[in-house]
């Protein structure tokens, strides 16, 4: 029973279910994609650039 109950909260709505009513469009997945990757490439210059100030920063303490 708690299966079932399960299985119908997960049906889809009438106009998503049809195969022509709701369609993704390339260009906007492109976009999300790329946007994605500009996110994701600042936040890893964000972290190389204080791994590298961490670290020169612990240099210098043990230079003292």
């Amino acid at each position: 029973m708690s299966a079932e109950l399960k299985f119908k909260s997960h049906d889809l709505p009438e106009e998503e279910s049809s195969y022509g009513k709701s369609r993704v469009k390339l260009t906007d997945l492109l976009s999300r994609l790329n946007q994605e990757k500009k996110k994701e490439r600042n936040s890893n210059i964000a972290l190389s650039v204080a791994a590298v100030a961490a670290i020169s920063v612990f240099g210098i303490i043990l230079s003292l």
